[in-house]
């Protein structure tokens, strides 16, 4: 079972690294279906494993000046409360069937909602840099921040109970918000928020006892080498075919768990 998950980790690590999309979206349903792990665990777990998978990402984006740190502020202004929020909730929960039903449910949702985020990503980019509206786009200057404290809430809430959203959803928000920010300087911004809350996240998860550390050991065993050979891989391939793919598998994934929720 250990080589399972490890060879899992890697198959996860492989797609991320290949398509930038799918760590939570995948891992957290392979852990749930294909292994039989509880929810709880299965999500709690994963988002360690973001954490730590996408922490090695940081450092390069960071050196190159890319991160802008004042839309990682606004975003962990509100994720941040929203994931304690979460998980003072979480922890008043007693009842294991409602803990499941909540977790199933949130999970298929946010799968749903990242297989659109990944569908229409390179529309909403393309749609909000031509609208030329100089009304919008003043008012769009003064509450920018503001909603994306409020947006960063709504995620922090979701990504705590599902492990899923970090990645897409946040690049989605930054590419409505920030159009004419760079996708690198997105990508950067949007993974730096990410290791930060579904580093806090999980640790709220592992005080309330969900994590499996010897599970989370396993999966980065496998993982890591796979990130990297998919990061290798994934430069030669066309974005063009992978987001359609991803979306489509996610956008399944999503609505499975929310009829069976």
């Amino acid at each position: 079972m250990e080589l399972a998950y490890s060879f899992a980790g890697l198959v996860v690590g492989f797609i991320v690294g290949l398509t930038g999309i799918g760590g939570g979206a995948l891992m957290t349903p392979i852990l749930i279906v294909g292994f039989g792990i509880s929810p709880a665990v299965a999500v709690s777990t994963d988002l360690l494993y973001a954490a730590v998978t996408k922490m090695g990402g940081v450092v390069p984006y960071a050196k190159q000046k890319l991160v802008n740190w004042r839309v990682v502020r606004a975003m962990l202004i509100g994720s941040v409360p929203g994931s304690l929020l979460t998980l003072w909730l979480l922890s008043g929960i007693e009842q294991p069937e409602l803990l499941e039903h909540l977790i199933n449910l949130t999970l298929g949702v946010s799968l749903v909602l990242t297989s659109v985020a990944v569908f229409l990503r390179n529309r909403i980019r393309t749609y909000v840099i031509e609208l030329d509206a100089p009304k919008l786009k003043a008012a769009g200057r003064r509450w920018r921040l503001p909603v994306t404290s409020l947006a960063g809430f709504v995620l922090g809430m979701l990504v705590t109970l599902s492990s899923v959203g970090a990645g897409a959803l946040g690049t989605a928000l930054l590419i409505l918000l920030f159009p004419h920010m760079t996708m690198p300087m997105i990508v950067a911004t949007d993974l730096v928020h990410a290791v930060v809350l579904t580093g806090i996240a999980g640790l709220g998860h592992w005080q309330l006892g969900h994590v499996d550390m010897t599970l989370l050991m396993y999966l980065l065993l496998g993982s890591l080498p796979g990130v990297y050979l998919g990061g290798c891989l994934g430069a030669k391939l066309s974005p063009k075919f992978m987001q359609p793919l991803m979306g489509s598998l996610l956008l399944v994934i999503g609505l499975r768990f929310v009829l069976a929720g």
